[in-house]
């Protein structure tokens, strides 16, 4: 089995770590990258959709990024405890008819003494936007460090 530090008990330093981590892994839009970070048998809540197995994320990952198109994530710390983190996030992308969208969720995650994420639950609601009320407008993948996040932003 591979490990994934930060492992828990997080701190807030690592806590934090852990989340920026996930924010660049989840902009490179790289199903076999991300599905990676979580157990091989890990159980995901994520809208309707319950992918339960690495295998499955990644099948998830790819149908998810060949829909939402030109995708960019921001995600924030919102508290952690031992092996737990929980996040708010939002990420702006279009569809194939170029409509935007800026969906906003929060996630709680739980994590294997290995760093590994085991079980990841996500609520997400998307918003209709115009182009021009983006607010994501980094080059596409990692998120630049002085790019402001969400609470800058005001979201």
């Amino acid at each position: 089995m591979h490990s994934k530090p930060p492992c828990p008990p997080f701190t807030a330093d690592t806590a934090t770590l852990k989340v920026r981590m996930a924010e660049d892994a989840w902009n490179s839009c790289d199903p076999e990258r991300v599905a990676m970070v979580y157990t091989e048998n890990t159980c995901w809540r994520n809208r309707v959709e319950f992918p339960v197995g690495r295998e499955s994320v990644r099948q998830f990952l790819r149908r998810k990024w060949a829909r939402e198109l030109d995708y960019r994530l921001i995600k924030e710390l919102w508290s952690f405890d031992n092996n737990r983190i929980a996040v708010r996030f939002a990420y702006e992308w279009h569809d194939d008819a170029g409509q935007w969208y800026r969906s906003y969720g929060n996630e709680n995650w739980e994590f294997n003494q290995e760093g590994l994420m085991q079980y990841r639950f996500a609520s997400i609601n998307d918003l209709p936007i115009e182009a021009t009320a983006r607010k994501f407008h980094w080059s596409l993948g990692r998120r630049p460090d002085n790019h402001p996040g969400l609470s800058d932003l005001g979201l």
